[in-house]
């Protein structure tokens, strides 16, 4: 297999990795409808997986696939492979697509440390490590304005999953005929735009929390998800929410289908 194949396979098999978390995520999200003590984040999503029958084998695939998408995202990011340019707007996509790397190629390790340490040992050290970095972070004058520049970060993202939703401007990376769009598409724009307010929640939950923030783990997608299930009508929102999660993984699955994967990278021959 050449250089480039081994790419591709490795871009595919990173969307199908992310397809899979965000599957169990809204299938969780769906039954926490109910019962609101399933697991509604990746984490805790990975953690229950492992229990389960072959779950060292399935967290260990996880694993690969998630590490897969890490160095896919931080080649896109580099190497400029969608050609976003070097433009503001290019920059703002490409620094998007490193920080999808980042936060991918961590939760790949966390999966490992599962797989390594075991469930319970993994689970309670690495929440010690986080309280204290957080601690020490969060002991700096104005560390707050630091809290407020984070969100930043799931505020961009969720706006532009928002648009690109609404435009489908994911379209023009898909190489698939007319009647397979005619159900990808609306099922991800669905998808797109319920991870799109997943995300500004989350920057929302950051801001507001930015000025009393303790030493805890920073809001993700459960503490999102738990503020949907505490509204009026919670059951139904967060029920409408796990939908658009569960769709957002059948948008992954397509990606990895059909997505154009351009390998016109400086370096890397065809064999």
């Amino acid at each position: 297999m050449s250089t480039r194949q081994s790419l591709v396979v490795l871009a595919r098999g990173g969307y199908a990795a992310r397809g899979v978390i965000y599957l169990i995520i809204g299938i969780f999200a769906l039954l926490a409808a109910q019962d609101s003590t399933k697991p509604k984040d990746s984490h805790r999503s990975l953690e229950t997986l492992l229990s389960q029958p072959f779950g060292h084998a399935l967290v260990g695939l996880m694993v690969a696939g998630l590490l897969a998408f890490a160095c896919w995202r931080v080649l896109q990011a580099t190497r400029d492979v969608d050609h976003h340019g070097k433009k503001f707007k290019g920059l703002v996509i490409r620094a998007g697509l490193l920080a999808g790397g980042v936060v991918n190629g961590a939760l790949a390790f966390f999966a490992l440390g599962l797989l390594i340490s075991g469930l319970k040992s993994s689970g309670s050290s690495g929440g010690e490590q986080t309280k204290d970095l957080l601690a020490h972070i969060l002991s700096w004058e104005h560390s707050n304005l630091l809290v407020y520049l984070v969100a930043l970060v799931p505020l961009g993202v969720g706006i532009a999953h928002i648009i690109k939703g609404w435009k489908a401007s994911f379209e023009k990376y898909f190489e698939a005929d007319k009647d397979v769009m005619r159900y990808v598409r609306p099922v991800s724009r669905f998808g797109l735009i319920a991870r799109g307010v997943a995300f500004i929640e989350i920057a929302m939950l950051l801001t507001i929390s930015g000025s009393s923030y303790q030493a805890m783990d920073p809001p993700g997608m459960k503490d999102a998800l738990n503020a949907l299930q505490n509204l009026p009508a919670g059951a139904v929102i967060l029920m409408v929410m796990a939908l658009g999660l569960i769709a957002f993984s059948v948008y992954s699955f397509a990606e990895a289908a059909w997505r154009k994967i351009n390998m016109d990278v400086p370096g890397v021959s065809e064999a």
